[in-house]
């Protein structure tokens, strides 16, 4: 079974992917939300991809390389896990009848 420091490594890893979820996503959020107000959206759109996409494959290459593949499926874990936290929390609530709000 897991030992407590196998363990420990696991959870960090779901932390790390749970704050590089919330880098990417939260980052394009703001991007997208930033592009009706910028002379050239499509450059900010690219520029945006390019930091986070790098930032994240770095990230994910060192937790490979550094603790290997079960650390970095835990990473991905709390990845998507974050995307759907940030889904949860920044999506709005439709207008429209009760049963399209409980449908979220």
């Amino acid at each position: 079974m897991f030992d407590s420091i196998e363990s420990a490594t696991i959870i960090a890893a779901v932390c790390a992917g749970l704050l590089l979820g919330g880098l990417y996503f939260g980052g394009l959020w703001w991007t997208v939300r930033r592009m009706p107000h910028v002379r050239h959206p499509l450059n900010l759109y690219f520029g945006s991809l390019i930091v986070r996409v790098a930032i994240v494959v770095a990230a994910f290459h060192g937790v490979l390389g550094y603790f290997g593949w079960p650390r970095l499926v835990a990473s991905l874990v709390g990845f998507v896990a974050a995307r759907l936290l940030l889904i949860r929390l920044i999506a709005p609530v439709p207008s429209g009848n009760i049963a399209q709000r409980e449908a979220l």
